[in-house]
Order: structure tokens, then sequence, then C-alpha cells
């Protein structure tokens, strides 16, 4: 059977691994009103941008038809290593796996995502995911 995806990692993994490899780059494959409302990574320490891709597209959910295409034009090199990012890590699952079938070979998925589960009081982005874990953020 074909590896679906290279594998999953933290968001402290993902972190140390874009701050070791200058060609390593993040794809965040939350929706706009995501980015826009609760706030992307910041890798501006590491002089890196993350990319912004819908994997669905807001408000209606669908599946971003354009997803592998918006990806080749923003990496042109198929053996970049790509850390997928989304709100708890599921979409970026598929995103990997998308990315992989697409010649992608080391494509990751982050685990927890950027906000990670729910707290005791129901709120995210407080003790797991990018957030929760202190990494680089901006609103």
């Amino acid at each position: 059977m074909p590896e679906q995806y290279k594998g999953d990692i933290t968001p402290d993994e993902a972190w140390s691994l874009l701050s070791e490899d200058e060609k390593a780059v993040l794809v965040d494959v939350r929706t706009f009103a995501e980015w826009k409302c609760v706030g992307t990574t910041n890798l501006s320490s590491l002089n890196k941008d993350e990319i912004l891709i819908e994997w669905v597209n807001f408000p209606d959910g669908a599946p971003n038809a354009n997803f592998v295409g918006e990806l080749e034009a923003a990496i042109s090199d198929k053996e970049t290593p790509i850390y997928f990012l989304c709100r708890t890590g599921v979409r970026s699952i598929g995103a990997a796996i998308a990315a992989t079938k697409a010649g992608y070979k080391n494509s990751y998925n982050i685990l927890e995502g950027f906000e990670g589960g729910p707290d005791e009081d129901g709120h995210r982005g407080r003790t797991s995911g990018w957030q929760g874990r202190g990494l680089p953020w901006k609103h």
C-alpha cells in the first residue's frame, strides 16, 4: 500500500523542524475566517511566511477543488518538507494525504493543530495546539 503521508508531528516538533531546515514550510489549511478571526502562526523570527491555502471553502465548507493547484503554485519543489496545520489536526491529515498523492514526498500533519482541543471550560487554544503550547502566533 502506498504511503498516505509522511507522518504526524507535534506543534513543538514542527517549530523545531521549521527552525532547523530553511527549506521546510508550514501550510495552514484553515479557512479565511479562521485566519482573520483566530490568528495565524508567526514564523517571522525564522525569516519565513506561512502559506495559507484553504482545505475547505468558507462559508459553505465545500472542499477546495483548487487545493493541489494552489499548493503547486506556492511550492514547486516536491521534495520540500511541508507541515500542514488546521484547527485541531484533522483537516490537515486530508491535506497531507492530497499533497502526497500529488507527489510531495515529505508531507506531515501537525497534531493538535492551531487551537487544539477544548479545555475543561470548552475553550480552545489554551492548553494544546500551536497557541496552547505558546508557539509564536499573531492575530
